[in-house]
């Protein structure tokens, strides 16, 4: 909703009082981890319709590459002492900029958790699956799109010099469900590309981009006090500001097809809209008063993206153990 890209390191060091404010919704990425009798590793992905294995943990390690990085790597970390086979499923577009990866990579994380019986902390799992995620797109990653796959609800995450620390708002969910619409544009978008720019450029002293992100640090602050006052009129009119800074952050963060969503919506009864993620396609994220949501969806249909049914999803990873 607000404050994004504030959340990789050490952009929100550079200013005070930094949050995000997202929330989770019942877009489910799933893990089935199954052990073998020898030592072979298999991964498949039913989402993207990929296959891959490994004689053993030490071909795992010898591999050049992978047909499923985000798998590959985390099982490198955790390193189980016996053969394994992993089937997951996303129910996230491919590139929607929902956080379906960071969702995915929290699912599988807390399975091999249990599995190794490391016993690590949910927090250290974030971390861990930050640093992950990191070393497959080769540029660095931000903290906020774990949160909600960990906790669900409706977050803040704070972030300063003490760390990073997620604090669930105190907002019912029917409440944010009757106002908010998800729209898929079908295209997908390359969170590592948007961001590293804009970063680059913050690092870099670009001053433009530093007080756009002092803006958008503080319209987040403002949005969490709207959010959990529940004051909607007052949060769209900060979603506008907030998409206003961020598209001139680089080139690309906003499509012709965003652009058009963004305007025919607003003329339809959207109180405001974001692109989802670091843009340039992916979902957008449209707030509306509850009698316009039906009018503000058949809209974005109109317009040329798809409306992902959703709602927020209340809660956040659970690990099922089922013995033979």
């Amino acid at each position: 909703m607000a404050g994004g890209t504030l959340d990789i390191w050490p952009l929100y060091l550079f200013h005070a009082g930094a949050v995000t404010v997202n929330f989770a919704v019942n877009r489910y990425a799933s893990c089935t981890l199954r052990t073998r009798k020898d030592a072979k590793l298999v991964f498949a992905s039913r989402d993207l319709k990929l296959t891959e294995s490994f004689e053993s943990l030490d071909h795992l390690r010898a591999a050049p590459r992978y047909r499923l990085p985000l798998l590959a790597h985390l099982v490198k970390y955790f390193a189980p002492d016996t053969g394994i086979e992993i089937e997951t499923d996303s129910q996230a577009p491919a590139g929607a900029g929902i956080a379906g990866s960071s969702t995915l990579i929290i699912a599988v994380a807390s399975a091999l958790n249990r599995l190794t019986r490391r016993k690590l902390p949910i927090e250290t799992l974030r971390e861990i699956a930050q640093n992950i995620e990191a070393q497959i797109i080769r540029v660095p990653t931000g903290a906020q799109d774990y949160y909600p796959a960990m906790y669900g609800g409706v977050l803040a995450i704070e972030l300063s010099e003490e760390g990073i620390h997620g604090v669930r708002l105190p907002l019912p969910a029917e409440d944010l469900n009757r106002r908010f619409v998800l729209a898929y544009t079908g295209v997908p978008r390359n969170s590592g590309i948007n961001n590293w720019e804009v970063m680059k450029a913050h690092i870099d002293g670009d001053r433009k981009v530093h007080r756009n992100f002092d803006r958008i640090a503080a319209i987040a602050s403002g949005m969490r006090s709207a959010v959990e006052k529940q004051q909607w009129s007052e949060a769209g009119r900060l979603l506008r500001e907030e998409w206003s800074h961020r598209r001139k952050n680089a080139p690309g963060i906003s499509t012709p097809l965003i652009d058009a969503l963004v305007a025919t919506t607003r003329r339809h009864g959207a109180l405001g809209a974001k692109a989802c993620g670091a843009g340039g396609g992916g979902c957008v994220f449209f707030l509306t008063e509850p009698e316009a949501r039906d009018r503000v969806a058949a809209a974005i249909t109109a317009t040329g993206a798809q409306v992902l049914p959703c709602v927020v999803a209340p809660s956040g990873v659970k690990v099922k153990v089922r013995n033979p």
